[in-house]
């Protein structure tokens, strides 16, 4: 048998005759005249080698080597049928895998969202990459992963964005600081205490000190620590204060209290970000219409800042031939 010369029609054909038992009735179904059907017969007869069919009450039956060759054609075409289905659902953002680098406060919030997209997506495989400003830029510089989520976005020359969520930042203290009852404190009132800090680079720390910037204020002491877990820690435990999205204060926070300092909370948002030089994934692109249409029901519906529309638009139009 020369297999090169069996194609895919080949198999149809030969399946649809010997189910029907009949050329003309297999012509009918694949919509094939019967004299084209009749051809395709003889050819995968000379590509086997061995007669396929044989004629008997009325209708057309299968020799051993044809029904050997009906049970492979059958496993042939059912498992490019489970293909088929699987591309359908891999089109459609139901099956696949993408990644997503986030900064590490968005790890607070964004499982909210990933949490109830996995029950509805089991068969999506997602890979998170977190960890702080400058390592999150350095991986999508190198177009490491599908989807990005900043506070502070990189150059948007090669990306689109979309913000999806807000992000106040607040000063905290501990509890029982003297000016946590006051119904409004100046900033300039706090500056002679020590601030906990994160690294510089922060979107965090970029956005308070762009603000005490433009206020024409500056810090006194400062503390430098490594993560948004350890300032809060070391707020509670009366080492200073800080400046913290309110999303890293767990729902419960006895042991810290926000200021209410004039002009504050300081309005940042998170956003996706997707490179416009990266083909991205059908199940990302699922991933984001999911959040636009699920966002409310995820977090608190203060919080939301849903633009993702105009996101997801400005990437079928970036997928649009020009």
């Amino acid at each position: 048998m020369n297999v090169r010369h069996l194609t895919f029609r080949l198999l149809q054909v030969y399946v649809a005759v010997v189910r029907s038992g009949s050329v003309s009735e297999a012509a009918r179904q694949l919509h094939l005249t019967q004299p084209t059907v009749s051809q395709q017969l003889r050819r995968l007869a000379e590509a086997v080698g061995e007669p396929l069919l044989k004629s008997g009450h009325g209708r057309l039956n299968t020799t051993e080597a044809g029904r050997e060759l009906y049970r492979a054609s059958r496993e042939v075409l059912s498992r490019f049928d489970d293909f088929e289905d699987y591309l359908e659902a891999l089109r459609g953002g139901k099956r696949g895998r993408f990644s997503i680098a986030l900064v590490n406060t968005a790890q607070y919030v964004l499982p909210r969202l990933l949490g109830p997209y996995s029950h509805a997506f089991p068969d999506v495989d997602v890979t998170l990459h977190v960890g702080n400003r400058r390592q999150m830029l350095t991986r999508f510089e190198r177009q490491d992963d599908d989807l990005y989520v900043f506070s502070h976005p990189p150059s948007l020359a090669h990306a689109l964005a979309g913000r999806f969520l807000r992000n106040p930042l607040v000063v905290v203290a501990p509890q029982g600081h003297p000016l946590a009852q006051r119904e409004r404190i100046g900033m300039g009132e706090l500056l002679e205490e020590r601030f906990l800090l994160r690294e510089p680079g922060s979107a965090t720390r970029m956005m308070f000190e762009s603000w005490l910037q433009e206020h024409g204020l500056s810090l006194g002491p400062t503390l430098q620590m490594a993560s948004n877990e350890a300032i809060r820690v070391g707020v509670a435990a009366g080492m200073g204060l800080a400046v913290l999205s309110e999303h890293v204060l767990p729902p419960e926070h006895p042991d810290i209290a926000i200021l209410p300092v004039a002009d504050f909370p300081i309005e940042s948002h998170w956003q996706f970000i997707v490179r416009r030089d990266r083909r991205l994934p059908h199940a990302a692109l699922g991933f984001l219409s999911f959040a636009a249409g699920h966002l409310d029901e995820c977090v608190e519906t203060r919080f939301v800042a849903n633009e993702l529309a105009g996101l997801l638009m400005g990437l079928e139009a970036a997928s649009e031939p020009s």
